[in-house]
């Protein structure tokens, strides 16, 4: 009876081992990503978009974002084009504080397409290429170009030019390119033309008239043909009187 217990606690213990073994060797489910998008996560993790970061924070539209991609407020996702560090180092001495809060958030919306896009599928994109910014004339807008392999684009705000051939991210709703210049709209930053020159008004145009054309009763109203007439009639009276005086004599 000890030797049968003693074989079924022997068998026992062999089942227990060889089911820690399986478990042990099974393997493990594939973890599907999950939880919202989130665009400051992803230039963080890029390591060069402090700035841009601190701008997005500032304006709220790392919220707005965020809050965009993951309501599906926009079923056909979005675009970024997010510049580095050095691109804002590159600007003019006090670029950004020359900006309102309200250009501010129109700078940072012009970086953000309202449409996900590969770089395949720039190349199919008709331009402009509406933005997140408006203005009073309309939309931001950018012109887009890529090469036949599809392997570089070149962004165009009127202002500056730039070339792109890195993605940081690219996976639907949201796709993130790196940029080396900052995309200063041509609404914001553009020449402005020239102011139109001021016109006379009516009254002063009149009076310049009148002194061009001299006082009235002036001697520049007398004609070289009325001096002359009035030479004869004088002539005439003289000769008239010498007559007289003659006669009388």
């Amino acid at each position: 009876m000890a030797a049968m217990r003693s074989g079924i606690a022997v068998v026992a213990a062999a089942f227990l081992a060889i089911a820690a073994v399986s478990h042990a060797q099974a393997p493990a489910p594939a973890v599907t990503p999950s939880g919202p998008q989130n665009v400051t996560a992803i230039l963080e993790k890029g390591g060069q978009y402090t700035t841009f970061i601190r701008l997005l924070k500032t304006t709220q539209q790392d919220t707005q974002l965020n809050s965009q991609l993951n309501n599906s407020f926009n079923g056909n996702g979005y675009t970024m084009f997010a510049p580095t560090d050095n691109a804002f180092n590159n600007l003019k001495s006090g670029t950004l504080n020359s900006l309102t809060q309200q250009q501010q958030v129109a700078l940072v919306q012009g970086h953000i397409l309202p449409q996900f896009y590969t770089m395949e599928s720039f190349q199919t994109a008709s331009n402009p290429i509406r933005t997140q910014a408006s203005g009073a004339d309309g939309p931001f807008t950018l012109n887009i170009t890529t090469t036949a392999s599809n392997s570089q684009m070149n962004v165009s705000t009127g202002v500056v030019v730039v070339s792109v051939n890195n993605a940081l991210s690219v996976a639907k709703p949201l796709a993130v390119y790196t940029v080396d210049k900052v995309l200063l709209p041509q609404e914001l930053f553009g020449a402005k033309a020239p102011a139109a020159a001021p016109t006379a008004a009516k009254g002063d145009k009149a009076k310049k008239g009148d002194a061009a054309a001299g006082p009235a009763g002036s001697d520049d109203d007398v004609t070289p043909a009325g001096n002359a007439a009035g030479a004869r009639t004088v002539g005439w009276g003289v000769a008239a009187i010498a007559a007289l005086v003659g006669y009388l004599l």
